[in-house]
């Protein structure tokens, strides 16, 4: 991703990033076939990913609000959009990939160090927020219910004590 645009990105929405409150009322998701997905959602997709091939969909709903998991392959490996209606429009509100450690920034380990000394984590997602902001998502290696999150603005890191809600 150009370096340039996250960060203007994530400057331009640094004031509207908050932590998420932990109730959650969520349906669970469902898998759905890509035929099933709404047109206008995988139009959206489509537009985020070009040249990711979908091969996944997943519908949940999380405090009466509908989500689309839309998972795909593309140039640089598997990738995730999150959408759901902002503003009574569809729109990517999370993209998702699975990195390695070396692509973490350095601040972000330090602060996952800092709070959870120790911790090895055997997953790690990069989030990258409608706003820019960037969450790191870190599971345990031996329970992938150990979950661990710090947020990136680009300069600075900060450990969540909450899970993130977009």
């Amino acid at each position: 991703m150009n370096k340039t645009l996250l960060t203007a990105g994530l400057l331009a929405g640094l004031a509207l990033a908050h932590n998420a409150i932990a109730d959650v009322d969520a349906s669970g998701k469902e898998d759905v076939g890509l035929a099933d997905v709404p047109a206008d959602v995988m139009a959206v997709a489509t537009a985020a990913g070009p040249g990711v091939t979908f091969n996944e969909a997943e519908f949940e709903t999380r405090n009466g609000k509908a989500y689309w998991d839309i998972e795909g392959e593309g140039p640089n490996g598997e990738i995730e959009f999150d959408i759901t209606q902002v503003d009574g429009q569809w729109a990517v509100v999370e993209t998702q990939r699975d990195i390695s450690t070396t692509d973490v920034p350095s601040a972000v380990a330090a602060a996952l160090a800092d709070a959870a000394t120790g911790f090895v984590p055997g997953r790690i997602i990069e989030s990258i927020q409608a706003d820019g902001l960037v969450i790191y998502e870190f599971f345990g290696a031996d329970d992938n219910d150990v979950k661990h999150e710090v947020s990136w603005n680009g300069e600075s890191a900060n450990w969540l004590e909450d899970e993130w809600e977009h």
